[in-house]
C-alpha cells in the first residue's frame, strides 16, 4: 500500500513539473512576441508595410496589425502609401509587436513618439484602410472605419470599393 502512495505522489510531482515547465515556456514565448521595437522608417512598401531601422542598425519589415490598405495598382493604394510615408517621415517610431506573419514580418501597432493615435488608427480614420476583423475585433477600430465610410473619406468615396484580400484573391486567380 505504501509503494502505491509513493508512486502516486511521484507521478503527481512529475506531472506538476511538466505543467510548470510548459507554462514557463508559454510565458517566455509570449514575452518574445510581445516586444516593443523602436527606430525610424527607412522604406515604405505600401500603406500597411514599412521597414524599420533600429538603433543597432538592423532592419525589420513591419506589417500593420488589424488593418489592410489597398494594394499597389488598386484605387487609393498610392494615397495610402503616401499617407504612411508622411505619418512616419523623420519621426521616431515605436512598434508594439503582436505577431510574426508567414513572411517573417513583424505584425504590430505603429506609433510615432508624441502622438496619441497609432498609424493603424489614422489610416482607418482617413478612410485608407479596412479594419481586418478576421484578425482583430477591436470595436473602436470598427467604429473608425464606419465613421470614415459614413463621411465618405478616402476610398469610401467610391461606390464599390474592393477589399484588398478580395483584390489579391482575384489577382491570384488570373495568374497562370
Amino acid at each position: 500500500m505504501g509503494s502505491n502512495r509513493r508512486y502516486a505522489a511521484h507521478s503527481y510531482i512529475c506531472g506538476m513539473k511538466k505543467l510548470f515547465s510548459c507554462l514557463f515556456l508559454l510565458c517566455l514565448s509570449s514575452i518574445a512576441i510581445a516586444q516593443t521595437l523602436r527606430g525610424r522608417a527607412v522604406g515604405i512598401s505600401d500603406g500597411d508595410t514599412f521597414t524599420l531601422l533600429q538603433s543597432d542598425k538592423s532592419t525589420v519589415r513591419v506589417r500593420l496589425y488589424g488593418i489592410d490598405c489597398p494594394e499597389k495598382g488598386q484605387d487609393f493604394g498610392n494615397k495610402a502609401k503616401e499617407f504612411t510615408k508622411d505619418f512616419l517621415k523623420d519621426k521616431n517610431v515605436i512598434v508594439q509587436q503582436k505577431d510574426i506573419d508567414r513572411y517573417g514580418r513583424i505584425v504590430g501597432i505603429a506609433h510615432v513618439t508624441g502622438t496619441a493615435m497609432s498609424l493603424n488608427e489614422a489610416l482607418l480614420q482617413a478612410g485608407l484602410a479596412w479594419h481586418y476583423t478576421y484578425y482583430d475585433h477591436n470595436p473602436e477600430w470598427t467604429a473608425l472605419e464606419q465613421n470614415a465610410r459614413l463621411a465618405r473619406k478616402g476610398l469610401w468615396q467610391m461606390k464599390s470599393a474592393v477589399a484588398p484580400w478580395q483584390f489579391r484573391k482575384a489577382e491570384r486567380l488570373l495568374q497562370p
